[in-house]
């Protein structure tokens, strides 16, 4: 066998994190936390920290899921509101990162094209572009750690809509949204019913003459209130961090036991969530032309609307809900399949994102080319056959930070086995190539099922299964053993002498 030598003149690292969001400014604290000689770096490819909460700019952004969950474990959050909009989860970001030194680690404008691993040096070479100088440059390390989320962040996604040409107002993008837009008094279209859009009706309702929100089919919505007196009650008492480690307990509990009754008693469920909206809104509003999904509770992701935000707005009569199908795109607005038209002087397309697997990032392995729908998940943290390459993909039925708390203390007690063994190399292999897979994330959402075949796969068990319960993943990731016969661990001093060939 023959190698390509790795330019031992580019700077190294011993840790490469890929993004500064909310998953990448924890990895750093873990890391720096538990292996204080570990040098490493983060490269962000956008000016600021923060990822999606300094990406998206529409009105009313804000958190689906509450702080006390969606915070880290180690900073405790002390706003009053559990349910947060993105000017203070993004502060939050910024000062666990100014607190603990991360933000030296932070290099801006520093996209990640490419990476590839060298086995006899045990190491990858990371291909960057400085997008601010457009230069090009190189940083190994012995290990990658992606944190920059499964979206794109340069595009969002926006389905084809017959006759948009002929439009003559304004079309915007939740993702990309105009700094200057003033939507004063005017009427406004949102086409979607998910999480953005269940947020802009009634953030943009106040302003705008009217806000219709365009679906085609209604998504479960649950009124909750944004603030919770419980948590807030417990941190005045017993102080800060202790009250906030109650309250975190209290609300993982409380979210995962929402979880599975929705599973195991959809049809109460459903009834439930039902009346819960019915009480809501106006008499005699078509409740269930509107609010009742044909599929059942968290089939999809339930959205979230603190203090019935949206609720009261179309009480109000400041929005509508339409349920339907868009027919056409016209001059002056949309013309559904019933034969409605909707006048409107902007349309707001909330139809998702574009998914990407860790950041379009090409990697190769000893010079063969990584495709990601043929590597399986490991533990829902490293891929088979991609040695010493972890990343951070959240829940999807709760918290997304609960995971990757769990997954950051995961890798860094195995970098504690690797160093007290004598390891340089932890590489997952699939023993038995005919196991069953499936989709990484196995969820009902459009933006999910239009990149199944772009991710990776996972198995039907351990340790080739991703979990979505977190007191399973506490048990294995926390808990559990660290190695186990699928993970290989080997040293590259024990590899035969290699012949350095050109690259």
């Amino acid at each position: 066998m023959s190698y390509t030598a790795v330019d031992t003149t580019i700077e190294h690292v011993d840790v490469l994190i890929i993004g500064a969001g909310i998953s990448g400014i924890g990895a750093a604290y873990y890391l720096q936390r538990e292996h204080p000689g570990r040098s490493y770096a983060i490269l962000e490819a956008r000016a600021a920290t923060g990822g999606t909460w300094d990406l998206f700019r529409y009105p009313g952004i804000r958190s689906d899921s509450d702080l006390h969950t969606f915070g880290y474990e180690f900073k405790p959050w002390r706003d009053e509101d559990a349910i947060a909009t993105a000017d203070k989860i993004l502060a939050y970001l910024r000062e666990t990162a100014a607190e603990n030194g991360i933000d030296r680690k932070i290099r801006f404008h520093h996209k990640v094209h490419g990476a590839s691993w060298s086995s006899a040096d045990a190491r990858w070479v990371v291909d960057i572009e400085q997008t601010d100088t457009g230069t090009r440059t190189q940083i190994s390390a012995n290990w990658l750690f992606c944190a920059g989320g499964y979206y794109r962040y340069d595009e969002g996604y926006t389905p084809h809509f017959e006759g948009r040409e002929r439009f003559t107002g304004q079309i915007v993008h939740p993702q990309h949204w105009p700094e200057d837009l003033d939507y004063t008094g005017k009427k406004v279209v949102i086409i979607g019913s998910g999480a953005t859009a269940v947020t802009l009706l009634p953030a943009m309702a106040g302003r705008a003459g009217h806000v219709t929100m365009l679906q085609r089919s209604p998504t479960y919505i649950m009124p909750v209130p944004s603030k919770d007196v419980i948590a807030n009650t417990a941190q005045k008492v017993f102080g800060g961090k202790r009250g906030y480690a109650l309250a975190r307990r209290k609300n993982i509990l409380q979210q995962r036991a929402v979880y599975e009754f929705c599973q195991k008693y959809p049809t109460v469920a459903r009834k439930v969530i039902r009346y819960l909206n019915a009480k809501q809104l106006p008499e005699n509003y078509p409740v269930d032309e509107h609010f009742s999904p044909t599929y059942n509770p968290w089939d999809q992701r339930l959205c979230a609307v603190p203090d019935s935000d949206l609720f009261k707005a179309i009480k109000n009569g400041s929005a509508s809900v339409v349920t339907d199908r868009i027919a056409t795109f016209t001059e002056k607005g949309i013309l559904l399949e019933s034969g409605r038209e909707l006048d409107a002087d902007i349309i707001v397309t909330a139809t998702g994102l574009n998914l990407q697997a860790f950041g379009g990032i090409s990697l190769t392995v000893d010079g063969e080319p990584v495709n990601m729908p043929d590597h399986v998940a490991y533990k829902g943290m490293m891929l088979s056959d991609v040695p010493n390459f972890a990343y951070a993909i959240g829940y999807t039925n709760s918290s997304w930070t609960l995971k990757v708390g769990l997954l950051c203390e995961h890798l860094c007690r195995l970098l504690t086995y690797m160093d007290a063994h004598g390891y340089d190399t932890a590489r997952p292999v699939l023993d038995d190539p005919g196991m069953p897979t499936r989709p990484l994330l196995d969820f009902g959402a459009g933006y999910v099922q239009r990149a199944v075949d772009q991710l990776p796969r996972q198995g039907a068990g351990q340790p080739w299964l991703t979990s979505m319960s977190y007191y399973t993943d506490v048990k294995s990731l926390r808990d559990g053993d660290v190695v186990d016969p699928a993970l290989k661990l080997t040293s590259s001093a024990d590899l035969p002498s290699r012949v350095v060939v050109p690259a």
